[in-house]
């Protein structure tokens, strides 16, 4: 059994929380060793840590803080001097880290003779099969992205067309005041969006772009939400497009090869399927309707237009994680991975389409937690 090391607050590691089911706003050490887990923490966090049941506990008290404080050694050198005594306090000689562990506490470590082995796949697979409670979290966070893009959609729905402007209210509509409104159904449902996406005409086909400014009609607005419940730290990721006015046939060719796209990633994901033979799946059905895709692009030069990004990406208590669907993803789904599956087709200078479900691997093959329409009209 591997011993690991994490030093980290749990409201920003991924793998902290992920140890740790609760929200630790300051660095505190974890570690596994021998089989065993434990938590060294302040005094004022000992309590509700150890409510959880789930290691041992030891403050700082433990290590000799109120003689190094009262020592004149600065803040840093106590917080090296106490994180050093806890490591030799369990008898490790080597630990895995994740890729944030801080280099002043690795090499303070090593300094000790401890090995430490940074080892991101480790943790990253320690995260990839959802626990009930992150399952339940992350359905709660699907059914608010769901009510935000219903805010998103009503405000699109009730516009007017006004030459090739959209009008709502007597004011021109805006990415900012489509966001202000789906901000409110986020914080209704108890989660919040650190940023998200929702780009008109041109912006929709530029990466990560989060959009602003006027949306016009007859023009495709990709809405791409990824908001996080407040209570489990877990994310969730769906995408759909939006045409008010004309729909353009090109726009509409690009949607229809997104769902067929889409359909067949659903039908294929499965526990022991690699994510890339079902990238390969989305590639071949663009590739035939002569769409450049990342299989296709010209060697040594960025892919601008077509299909320029991943099929998907595992969810959790980050936005991306493992597993990966895409050129290069080598791993195989397990039951319990969740993944996005996003196809997408893009024009620079012009716009995109996108359709982004999000689902779970089950032991018979998937459950979709997007229930929500892919009409282009909204």
């Amino acid at each position: 059994m591997t011993d690991v090391l994490i030093y980290a607050d749990s409201m920003r590691s991924a793998d902290m929380r992920h140890a740790v089911p609760l929200a630790v706003p300051d660095p505190v050490l974890y570690a596994e060793a021998s089989g065993t887990k434990h938590m060294f923490t302040h005094s004022m966090e000992a309590a509700r840590l150890r409510e959880l049941g789930l290691f041992d506990v030891h403050v700082s008290e433990e290590f000799g803080v109120d003689e190094l404080m009262q020592s004149g050694l600065k803040r840093q050198e106590i917080r090296a001097q106490i994180a050093v005594r806890q490591v030799a306090s369990l008898g490790l000689k080597k630990a895995s880290v994740p890729e944030e562990f801080p280099v002043w506490l690795a090499d303070r470590l090593r300094s000790e003779g401890i090995e430490i082995v940074p080892d991101q796949d480790l943790f990253d697979d320690r995260r990839r099969s959802k626990t009930e409670a992150q399952l339940a979290g992350m359905r709660r966070a699907q059914r608010a992205a769901e009510a935000a893009m219903d805010t998103c959609r009503d405000m699109l729905r009730r516009s007017e067309i006004r030459g090739n402007d959209l009008i709502l209210d007597g004011e021109p509509l805006t990415v900012e005041r489509v966001k202000a409104a789906m901000n409110v159904t986020f914080a209704e449902h108890d989660t919040t969006p650190d940023e998200y996406i929702v780009a008109p005409g041109a912006q929709g086909a530029v990466g990560h772009d989060m959009g602003s400014g006027p949306i016009a009609a007859n023009t495709p607005l990709v809405v791409d939400i990824f908001p996080k419940d407040n209570s489990s730290a877990v994310f969730t990721d769906m995408t759909r497009t939006f045409v008010v006015g004309e729909v353009a046939d090109d726009v509409r060719e690009w949607h229809r090869l997104c769902k067929e796209a889409l359909d067949r990633a659903l039908s294929e994901i499965r526990a022991g399927v690699e994510g890339k033979a079902v990238f390969d799946g989305t590639c071949e059905i663009f590739e035939a309707a002569g769409e450049l895709t990342p299989r296709t692009k010209t060697p040594g030069e960025p892919l601008v237009d077509g299909f320029f990004h991943g099929l998907g990406h595992g969810v959790g208590l980050q936005v991306h994680e493992a597993p990966g669907m895409g050129l290069i993803s080598d791993k195989k789904l397990v039951v319990g991975d969740v993944v996005t599956v996003e196809p997408g087709l893009y024009r620079q200078g012009y716009g995109g389409v996108r359709l982004e479900d999000i689902v779970v691997v089950t032991e018979n093959g998937i459950e979709n937690l997007t229930q929500y329409p892919y009409d282009l009209a909204p």
